[in-house]
């Protein structure tokens, strides 16, 4: 009989926690290298690289990868003959390590998750409670695979009651297009087939926990119904021509990982979760000699890559651009803004919104000023600013009238694509929709060097800041005639890929 104690499970919950905040899994790592090393798009090629780089970069100063830390997500396979040693049940000891690692001084993570998501939606102020699920299973150890999901790429999700008989292949290669560029690509998608409803969920959920190998699946030649799948959605997929951040490129996703159930004979439930560029979990075991050790990894592993602007880069200065200034920036092209910046997250927008209904004045002035959808994790040491990445943009879209006619933006900067409606807008308003990486959240953060609250402090990391930023880059997503290159890109390399095929 093996005990586990109360210590050692939450102390390594907590350092899992921090661990996969700042390490990306090798796994990960060696598979961006080579959609890296393969891409043909320059754009999607530049965003690679720059996830990379920030790879590195969160790996050597032990800040996170993405400024979205997640939601923890823990499943724990508990052994028939393991005995606890605690006074807690094993969702409280995940919560516990939660609060921990959440709570670090050295590492501080941000804190996203909020209670009475139908009401009032509170942060709960601890990022608990963690989703937990347990299984009983032979043996005498407990194995623990922890994940931190970004709300990015969770609100992707799909699921579906397909009949028995339609193409599983099929549907996926109908739902990517659909699911847009908010989960930044490149990264896996996680697929459950069977079972029920729920059971399906869960399955895709925990099929992203494990290795990218689809390369190695690709050299021994596929031999189960699962692995013959798995490359035939690899191979659609990537075929659509999305690329990284949707920007139009060779590689969409990295792996495609899926686990099956036993299922109704009148049913085929199937579920899609994608992971994004910034995948992060981590598998242990314990085996009631202490708490889990995690071996850091070495960052010679990381390969050598470097980004840096082309010759024909627009340098600005925003502080002293007009509306009119932008009407000659276009669509892909890359931008280095300089000056003071606000942002703004849908907290922000909604209570701007109710502000406006009630007879009241905008909380900041936003004439010919960019906004920046982001919320930056918490500073520590002489940083100014956590890693401050931007937030999926299309959140925002039901405010961009109100933004744009309104308040008078000049220009939004984001991540992923906007919807046609906003995009109409901003081609009526004569403004700009900018990307930043989304994944290159510490690599951007570099580029902020003042940070001040100006609005609505009591939102936390949801507040109106004011930043002041050196040389951030941006590409064009929208110009001021409508030009869309997260619709234009995509559309080029498909066919770029097609001929390709031949």
């Amino acid at each position: 009989m093996t005990i586990i104690k109360k210590a050692d499970f939450i102390d390594s919950i907590e350092e899992a926690l921090q661990y996969i905040s700042y390490y990306h899994p090798l796994d990960f790592v060696k598979a961006l290298e080579k959609a890296y090393n393969a891409e043909q798009s320059q754009a999607a090629k530049d965003a690679i690289a720059q996830i990379l780089i920030n790879s590195r970069m969160s790996a050597e100063g032990k800040r996170p990868i993405c400024q979205d830390t997640g939601i923890v997500t823990c499943f724990v396979k508990i052994g028939m003959n393991v005995q606890w040693d605690s006074d807690m049940t094993v969702q409280e000891m995940v919560d516990e390590g939660t609060r921990r690692a959440y709570s670090s001084t050295t590492n501080p993570l941000r804190l996203s998750v909020v209670a009475d998501p139908a009401g009032a939606r509170k942060n709960t102020k601890t990022n608990a409670p963690a989703v937990v699920h347990i299984d009983m299973v032979p043996g005498d150890k407990v194995e623990v695979m922890i994940a931190a999901k970004g709300g990015g790429s969770e609100n992707k999700t799909k699921m579906v009651m397909l009949n028995p008989s339609d193409d599983v292949a099929a549907w996926v290669e109908k739902m990517v297009p659909v699911m847009g560029a908010g989960w930044c690509p490149p990264g896996m998608l996680g697929i459950g087939i069977g079972g029920t409803a729920e059971k399906a969920a869960v399955m895709a959920k925990e099929a992203l926990m494990d290795p990218v190998d689809i390369h190695e699946l690709m050299e021994k030649g596929a031999e189960t119904t699962e692995e013959k799948l798995r490359l035939d959605i690899f191979d659609r997929v990537n075929k659509l021509g999305i690329g990284a951040q949707g920007l139009g490129g060779l590689t969409t996703i990295l792996d495609v990982k899926i686990k099956t159930a036993p299922t109704h004979a009148a049913s085929k439930p199937v579920c899609i979760i994608p992971n994004c560029a910034a995948t992060r979990h981590v598998h242990f075991h314990l085996d009631g000699t202490g708490p889990a050790d995690l071996t850091p990894p070495k960052l010679e592993d990381w390969p050598e890559v470097t980004w840096e602007v082309g010759e024909n880069v627009r340098r600005v200065n925003v502080d002293e651009l007009k509306k009119a200034d932008v009407s000659d920036w276009k669509a892909g092209e890359t931008v280095l803004l300089s000056g003071k910046i606000l942002t703004g997250r849908d907290a922000a927008h909604k209570r701007i919104q109710d502000m406006l209904a009630n007879g009241e004045d905008f909380p900041v002035d936003f004439k010919d000023r960019f906004i920046y959808y982001v919320g930056p994790v918490d500073a520590v040491g002489d940083e100014v600013v956590g890693p401050a990445g931007p937030t999926t943009s299309t959140r925002m879209d039901k405010f961009s009238d109100m933004m744009l006619e309104q308040a008078g933006l000049m220009g939004m900067i984001g991540k992923a694509d906007r919807g046609e409606a906003t995009v109409e807008s901003i081609k009526k308003n004569k403004a700009v929709y900018l990307m930043a990486v989304g994944g290159a959240a510490y690599l951007v953060a570099k580029a902020i060097k003042a940070a001040r609250t100006v609005a609505f402090a009591d939102l936390g990391m949801e507040a109106i800041y004011e930043f002041d930023v050196v040389d951030m880059p941006v590409t064009v997503a929208v110009d001021s005639e409508g030009n869309n290159l997260h619709k234009t890109g995509p559309e080029i390399w498909k066919l770029k890929i097609a001929e390709m095929n031949k």
